[in-house]
């Protein structure tokens, strides 16, 4: 097939990025777009950074990258934490290194926050270890329910939205650090530099079939024995790496409270409500051009969007 233009050119093009849900084929996809469109492959799914976490995040394989640089991945140990705003700065350095050798730069991945970090205008607030220990500490002697009634009072709409002991606990410490409510920090939609989402519309009953089978193929790839390499490594330490889908579940495997088989089942039903979670995220970005994943014309329909000026916002 021949290439498609690859729209504006010069020291600013259009970043790309590649969304949907788990299991949609944006990783397929975004190789595809990069040698049509003479682009490199920025990773923007968080469990993807980790190194050894291969199976179990579907991590594309070299010979799948198909010669096309990718970047972001493979990049941290599985006790360290992911944090968005580093992302965010990693991101950005890499789309300007791709874009000063005259490349496409191309996102792919699930993650929506990382996505918008990337692609949006976002300020993140700092950090303190010593308040986010006390925070930490306050949830292990009296448990979430108390700082959630105290996130209530400072900014009821995070209060709503979170439900997680860490992202509480985050929102308090923002609060804390800058008298500003954690929710005033959410992104508007608009564009950091000029972009153009692509985002892969699935049909639902096929995707909940092709997850389950998914599941199943990485417990037959090895599975297990990756989460034993990786729970040698430190994995229970990490806050990030070890919450991850299929990790979580085959870790009580190790330890003797689950069997393999209902570990998977377990896998499976997480997996399908991460998917919906994504689809409710990305749906609600007005700025996304739908392709349905199974057309056989998708990553011309792709290329065709990327490359048109009507396209870029």
């Amino acid at each position: 097939m021949a290439a498609a233009p690859s729209g504006p050119v010069g020291p600013n093009p259009p970043v790309i990025a590649v969304v949907g849900p788990t299991g949609s084929g944006k990783s397929d996809l975004a190789v595809h777009l990069a040698l049509e469109l003479d682009g490199e492959v920025i990773n923007a799914d968080a469990m993807q950074f980790y190194r050894g976490m291969d199976i179990g995040t579907a991590k594309i394989s070299v010979a799948e990258r198909r010669g096309v640089p990718h970047h972001l991945l493979d990049t941290m140990d599985v006790t360290e934490e992911a944090s968005v705003s580093a992302f965010q700065a990693d991101c950005r350095a890499a789309i300007r290194d791709i874009h000063s050798r005259g490349k496409r730069a191309i996102l792919a991945g699930g993650s929506g926050l990382y996505v918008r970090a990337a692609l949006d205008v976002l300020e993140f607030p700092g950090t303190d270890p010593a308040v986010r220990e006390r925070l930490e500490r306050e949830h292990a002697q009296a448990g979430l329910r108390p700082l959630q009634e105290r996130l209530r009072s400072v900014d009821p709409v995070s209060a709503d939205r979170l439900g997680d002991a860490r992202r509480v606990i985050r929102a308090l410490e923002v609060f804390e650090l800058t008298g500003r409510p954690f929710s005033s920090f959410m992104p508007s939609r608009e564009y950091f530099q000029p972009a153009v989402q692509i985002g892969l519309d699935v049909d639902r009953d096929v995707l909940r079939d092709r997850l389950a089978g998914r599941v199943h193929r990485m417990v037959d790839a090895g599975l297990l024995a990756e989460v034993a390499r990786l729970d040698a490594a430190g994995l229970r330490r990490g806050k990030t790496a070890s919450r991850a889908l299929g990790y979580a579940q085959f870790l009580k495997v190790l330890d003797g409270e689950s069997d393999t088989a209902s570990a998977a089942e377990e896998t499976i039903v997480a997996t399908r409500q991460f998917a919906r979670r994504q689809l409710t995220w990305f749906r609600a970005d007005p700025r996304i051009h739908w392709l349905d994943w199974q057309d056989p014309d998708l990553v011309a329909k792709a290329a065709g969007i990327c490359a048109s000026p009507a396209s870029v916002i």
